[in-house]
């Protein structure tokens, strides 16, 4: 290996997860690289590799014709840059600048694209180990057909499909947040919110600006948690960017989680909305669905117990299952609880059915000061109807126990 080239593939190896060999012509085994549907991305990753165990020669073409085919991928212009230089000289960074170029802006812009370089290998090198599933996830039925889940710490979201074997990933996109981060809290703050969503009506992208490329696919933010918290805001979408356009500031949005076009296209095609559900965390957290077992049983204890309650018709104790700053869409306790007593009435003592009971967690940061919420979502019949309801449940723990702050109508089944 040239002297010239091994700066780079020192900063690759050390940078991402590669390993440069001490031949050109031989490569070490890498870890698997999970497969990603963005096309610019997989072959700038392959690009990558070959970098990174010694085949500079091999990359400089795959590189240039990157460049020919996603002209505006400026990842792609820098790494071919590079590969160019070092044929003239040592190139011992990434976007490696010649003395005299290294002007205020110029290092901005590059320091723009390592770290989103950084970003979208990071995510490569760390996948989600095999056989886990994110901590947030309880339960789901047959029709949450899909999650979405958004890691802001690895510039990430992941499309998970849920069949007969459980949870698999079948979707891998870079993606970008807002300008200042996550956690929002307020409009204008410039904030992506943290918490579990749930996809709401799409938007006709003949209705969109060219900012928000093919699509958007807005959330349910504020949910009934955020604004129990008096969290404000509104227009939280996933959505694309301006057309032909590769590369993103890790932190670029007023506020909404951002995608490439073809990215959001391929997510548009294959979620539906309203149960499809999606998790925004600063940090995902995958373990063994065994581990989960514990925390989901605690809760169905008490979901049991609500039912029962219902089904029995002991009106008193159901209302101890509520928050005494119980809210529903602006209703009261006290001003809400007649429409529950007026159904259980309407039952004669009938059963009550239930079906379709999905449950997900969200255990806010300690900075937010807040127990955790469960959110669950079912299809409740009614003795006296013959249409299943769909309703949502927000709960909150309390040591051992856990109370209902929110319950609502969310659509007919």
């Amino acid at each position: 290996m040239s002297a010239r080239f091994l700066g780079l593939a020192a900063v690759l190896a050390a940078s991402f997860f590669l390993s440069s060999g001490s031949d050109a012509k031989a490569t070490k085994a890498a870890r698997p690289v999970p497969a990603v549907s963005y096309e610019a991305e997989a072959r700038l990753i392959s690009i990558y590799k070959l970098i990174g165990s010694g085949q500079a020669r091999a990359a400089l073409p795959l590189a240039e014709q990157l460049t020919k085919n996603f002209p505006t991928f400026q990842l792609g212009h820098l790494v071919y840059g590079d590969l160019l230089k070092l044929q003239t000289r040592p190139v011992t960074m990434l976007g490696d600048l010649p003395e005299g170029m290294n002007k205020p802006n110029q290092m901005a812009a590059l320091a723009e694209l390592r770290e989103e370089s950084m970003q979208r290998v990071k995510a490569l090198q760390e996948p989600p180990p095999a056989g886990t599933i994110p901590s947030q996830i309880l339960g789901l039925t047959a029709r949450n057909k899909h999650v979405i889940l958004v890691d802001a710490s690895k510039s990430r979201l992941y499309l998970l499909e849920n069949g007969p074997a459980g949870l698999k990933i079948i979707q891998n996109h870079y993606i970008s947040v807002g300008k200042a981060g996550t956690g929002k809290y307020a409009q204008g703050d410039f904030k992506t919110p943290l918490g579990v969503y749930y996809l709401t009506t799409p938007i006709n992208p003949k209705l969109l600006a060219p900012l928000y490329g093919g699509g958007a696919l807005p959330i349910n933010y504020p949910n009934p948690f955020d604004l129990r918290q008096g969290k404000s805001g509104n227009g939280i979408w996933l959505h694309g960017t301006m057309p032909g356009r590769y590369s993103r500031q890790v932190k670029a949005s007023d506020g909404c989680v951002v995608l490439a076009n073809p990215d959001l296209r391929q997510l548009m095609e294959t979620v539906a909305v309203k149960s499809t559900p999606v998790i925004i965390a600063n940090k995902l957290q995958w373990v063994k669905p065994a581990l989960l077992a514990p925390e989901r049983q605690q809760f169905e204890t008490s979901f049991h117990a609500w039912q029962a309650a219902k089904n029995a018709g002991q009106t008193d104790h159901l209302r101890d299952f509520y928050m005494s700053d119980f809210n529903s869409y602006g209703r009261k306790l006290d001003t809400w609880w007649p429409r529950t007593l007026e159904e259980i009435a309407k039952a004669k003592g009938r059963p009550f059915q239930w079906s379709e009971v999905s449950a997900l967690i969200w255990r806010p940061d300690a900075s937010e000061k807040s127990p955790n919420v469960m959110v669950v979502t079912y299809d409740e019949i009614q003795p006296s109807a013959k249409q299943a309801v769909t309703k949502r449940h927000y709960w909150m723990q309390s040591g051992n126990q856990w109370k209902i702050f929110f319950e609502g109508v969310i659509a007919p089944s």
